[in-house]
């Protein structure tokens, strides 16, 4: 008999990478969604699919009983909110009643693994440097914030088996995040805030799912960065955009406080029409950070972590997946 994972955000960019990858493995997929979620593009999978109360500890645990759950990757959550509590409540309140239901639930329940983000170690000031496993968390955003305390509370989960995994910017074909950048590459226009020199870091939405796969069965009570192992310049998203796409574009550097008088714009149109904004003034940290370079040695390591894309393949696959898809 197959063993058995529940994937939250199922529905999500990176959700519908994470089922297929499981599928590849032999699993059998419990695809964790909302009532309103948007599941066409899932139709074709052989899933089964539940609608957890992440409020309910209770509710969980019957639900992971059960369905007789095995194994968890936890990817749900929010990467934009109207308040700091908002962050907290769903990306480190939902994360903890799914550990604590996980524990208690009467099942052959194996392993938890979190998909939480390099925004809860936050980046470095300086180009020098690294980012690695013993660097001091100092998140720059309220998300971030609310990760590393969903990650601090699973550390706290006596008796669970769990392994937190930090992805970079995620990238690939689904996304509607870095897609907005891509949009206006196509139209022949490449904006830049700021001038100052940058390391940036990407993971192709398919290495980190395969990621996820593997840190089922390795990498016990740990937290490991994710990248594509390379850092870039602030430019080569850009270029590697428009040698794929056969472009030319006019590039405009933005003043930071410009950008920031329209982040500031954003957020008082989001708190009049009660829907958060993707651009806001926290926002402009991560955006704007020196260095997210980040050190995957550990990965490699302990959980056989080996990336197959650099920036230049993902790009390829997922620039041609936009426009095969009509999206460009």
């Amino acid at each position: 008999m197959k063993e058995r994972v529940l994937i939250t955000g199922a529905s999500g960019f990176v959700g519908f990478h994470l089922v297929e990858d499981a599928l590849r493995n032999n699993l059998e997929v419990f695809a964790a969604v909302r009532k309103s979620s948007k599941i066409d593009h899932l139709k074709d999978l052989d899933i089964h699919y539940i609608y957890p109360d992440f409020t309910n500890q209770s509710s969980l645990q019957k639900l992971l009983e059960d369905n007789r759950i095995n194994y968890i990757i936890h990817a749900s959550g929010i990467t934009k909110a109207r308040t700091p509590a908002e962050y907290g409540s769903i990306n480190t309140k939902h994360t903890l009643n799914l550990a604590l239901a996980a524990v208690n639930a009467n099942t052959d329940f194996k392993k938890f693994v979190f998909v939480s983000s390099l925004a809860a170690v936050g980046p470095l000031a300086s180009l020098n440097g690294i980012i690695n496993e013993k660097t001091m968390p100092h998140p720059v955003t309220a998300y971030g914030r609310s990760k590393l305390v969903a990650e601090e509370k699973l550390s706290g989960v006596e008796g669970l088996n769990y392994t937190i995994l930090r992805p970079t910017a995620v990238y690939g074909p689904r996304d509607r995040d870095i897609f907005i950048f891509f949009k206006q590459v196509k139209k022949g226009l490449e904006f830049h805030i700021g001038r100052n020199a940058q390391k940036l870091s990407f993971i192709y939405v398919k290495d980190l799912a395969k990621a996820c796969t593997k840190a089922l069965y390795t990498g016990n009570k740990k937290a490991y960065n994710l990248s594509d192992g390379n850092f870039y310049d602030r430019y080569q998203l850009a270029e590697i955009s428009k040698s794929v796409l056969n472009l030319t574009t006019l590039k405009f550097h933005l003043p930071v406080n410009f950008v920031k008088v329209i982040a500031l714009i954003a957020e008082k149109v989001g708190s009049l029409t009660n829907k958060a904004s993707a651009l806001n003034v926290e926002k402009l940290n991560e955006l704007t950070a020196v260095n997210w370079h980040c050190d995957i040695e550990q990965a490699r390591y302990d959980l056989g972590f080996r990336p197959e894309y650099d920036l230049e393949a993902g790009l390829s696959e997922t620039l041609n997946w936009y426009k095969a898809n009509k999206w460009l």
